[in-house]
Order: C-alpha cells, then sequence, then structure tokens
C-alpha cells in the first residue's frame, strides 16, 4: 500500500487536489483517505469526508488530535488507521498530517515531516500525473496483515496448508542493567538493497513445497516496541514454511545492505561501526 499525504495551510484547496488524486489513483487501484480534524472542525455530516468518496475513494476517516474519530469509536491515532487499511488498499490519502513521516504534497510554505515529494504555491499548480509517478516509487507502508492478504492472493494459494510469519522489534533492553533503547533508524542502500530482497524471495520460492514469499523491512525512524522487518511464506505443508521463514530472516540479516543507528537513553551509534 503506497501512503501520500497532502499538507498546506487552511484555504489552501487541499480537499480539492485530495479529490483529483483520488479520482486518478482509483483507476489503479482501492483508495482509502485519512483527514485531520480539529475538535472544532468536526462535522456530523462529514462533508469533506462525502467529498472524497464522491472522487473515488473506498473508505474514508476523520482523525481528531486527542485520538477520538469521526464517525464511532476513540482513540485511533493515525498509525492505527494505516494498519488496518493496509491489507485491504492499494493507496491511501492522508489530509492535514503535517507532522506526519510519510511522503508529501506540501502546498505553499507549510513545515512538514517526511519527504516532500511535490512542493506548489497552491493546489491548482500541482501536476498530479507527477504526484502519482512519484508516489509510485515511494517505499510501500506494509504490515503483517498486508503481507499475509499478498501470500493467499497468489494464485497457487489454493494448493497452500501453511502460511508461517516471523516479525522483529525494536527490543528496548538486551538485559535489565542494559541503556533502555528508545529509537532504531534504518537506511537501506538504494537499489541494492531491493534487488538482493527480491533474489532471497526468488530463491526460497524455487524450493520445493514453498509457493510465495514476502519479506519486507521497514526504513526510518522505528520506535522501541514497534515492528521492523516481517518474513511470510505460502508453502504447501508447515515444515516447508517454518524452514523458509527461518533461512529468509536469517539471508535478510546478513545479505542485505540495511544500517541500522541504535539512539539510547545515553547515546547514539551506527551498529556497524561498532
Amino acid at each position: 500500500m503506497h501512503v501520500l499525504g497532502v499538507v498546506g495551510y487552511s484555504d489552501t484547496g487541499k480537499t480539492t487536489l485530495l479529490e483529483r488524486l483520488a479520482e486518478r489513483l482509483a483507476d489503479r487501484g482501492r483508495v482509502a483517505t485519512i483527514k485531520h480534524l480539529h475538535e472544532f472542525d468536526i462535522d456530523i455530516e462529514g462533508k469533506d469526508t462525502a467529498r472524497h468518496r464522491a472522487a473515488g475513494a473506498d473508505r474514508t476517516y476523520g482523525i481528531v488530535d486527542d485520538g477520538e474519530w469521526f464517525a464511532t469509536g476513540a482513540d485511533r491515532t493515525l498509525r492505527d488507521a494505516l494498519d488496518d487499511l493496509a491489507p485491504a488498499f492499494d493507496y491511501v490519502l492522508v489530509e492535514g498530517f503535517s507532522e506526519a513521516a510519510i511522503p508529501q504534497v506540501v502546498i505553499g510554505d507549510r513545515d512538514h515531516a517526511g519527504e516532500a515529494i511535490a512542493t506548489a504555491t497552491d493546489a491548482d499548480a500541482v501536476d498530479v500525473e507527477a504526484v502519482v509517478d512519484a508516489l509510485g516509487a515511494t517505499d510501500p507502508f506494509e504490515t503483517l496483515g498486508s503481507l499475509v492478504q499478498q501470500v493467499k492472493d497468489d494464485p497457487a494459494a489454493e494448493r497452500a496448508g501453511a502460511i508461517a510469519t516471523f516479525t522483529g522489534q525494536v527490543r528496548a533492553k538486551e538485559s535489565a542493567d542494559d541503556d533502555r533503547t528508545e529509537r532504531l533508524t534504518f537506511e537501506k542502500y538504494e537499489g541494492v538493497a531491493d534487488q538482493r530482497l527480491a533474489a532471497i524471495e526468488r530463491d526460497l520460492e524455487s524450493r520445493d513445497g514453498v509457493l510465495s514469499v514476502e519479506l519486507h523491512h521497514r526504513t526510518g525512524t522505528i520506535e522501541a516496541g514497534e515492528d521492523i522487518v516481517f518474513v511470510v511464506v505460502l508453502a504447501g505443508h508447515r515444515t516447508e514454511a517454518f524452514e523458509a521463514v527461518s533461512d529468509g530472516i536469517d539471508r535478510l540479516k546478513d545479505d542485505v545492505p540495511i544500517f541500522k543507528k541504535e539512539i539510547t537513553v545515553e547515546d547514539s551509534f551506527w551498529v556497524h561501526e561498532r
């Protein structure tokens, strides 16, 4: 699933631009939208999210700063919404979350986090086709659930009797006396890392009984307790599945050039330099 933010000050045309993007992306896959709402903006009729749906979005969320979200329920963060959407959607357009570390279209001089894949003085000046092309080059947003869904959708799934998975997460401490690790930052060797991941997947899929393999390693800053890496294997039987998962994570760690910086309460350092 590819995620794209649209940020700008009020009355800069964010919703109109998001509509244009939703219309274009709906031709390529399923689209969902998430809108940042200020509490005083909550509209029981959901006028902006209704505009999102009319433009082609299959599902829409509106999320307030304190965790409440539009329609029903409470305590839903942007990450929670993305996690829920990832298994079923190809694209999510996020309106107004300037502090989110996601690819962003930036209108005006709005402060923002995440990579700006397009900037413009106003929404009308944004080249939608160029933005869609740039979005396709960004790293997808994946979860364990989205990767499991991908192997389930494989044409070979009718011959599968097992799905095995591995999830690696940020460990806060190795032992009780260690300094607490607050977060890790990962950077990949562009191009080479993706090629090696794909090569490992192909090699594992060439084994007897292994039908489909998905490997994914997140990059950027990941907080303690959050997921880092996933291995998902679809196989005829559990023995082949377990062996491929074990070999997959070992080869990913040994062969794929992804560099780790550890930030503890006392220090920060690149692990490969130690």
